[in-house]
C-alpha cells in the first residue's frame, strides 16, 4: 500500500467517525467494553482463567 493510499484511507475513516452521531459512537464504545475479554486471557490464553477457577474451588 502506498503512502497516498494510506492517507486517503485514514482520512475516509476519520470523516466517517466524525459524521456518526455522538450517541451512536458512545453506544458502540459501551458494547465494545462489555464484550472485551480480560487482559490475562488475552495475553496468556485460558491457563490463568483455569488457574483462577482451580484456586476458587480449593478454598
Amino acid at each position: 500500500m502506498k503512502t497516498n493510499d494510506y492517507v486517503k484511507y485514514m482520512t475516509q475513516q476519520l470523516v466517517k467517525y466524525i459524521d456518526t452521531p455522538k450517541d451512536e459512537r458512545k453506544e458502540r464504545k459501551d458494547v465494545r467494553k462489555e464484550t472485551k475479554i480480560p487482559a490475562s486471557q488475552q495475553w496468556f490464553g485460558i491457563f490463568p482463567y483455569g488457574f483462577k477457577l482451580w484456586l476458587k474451588r480449593k478454598k
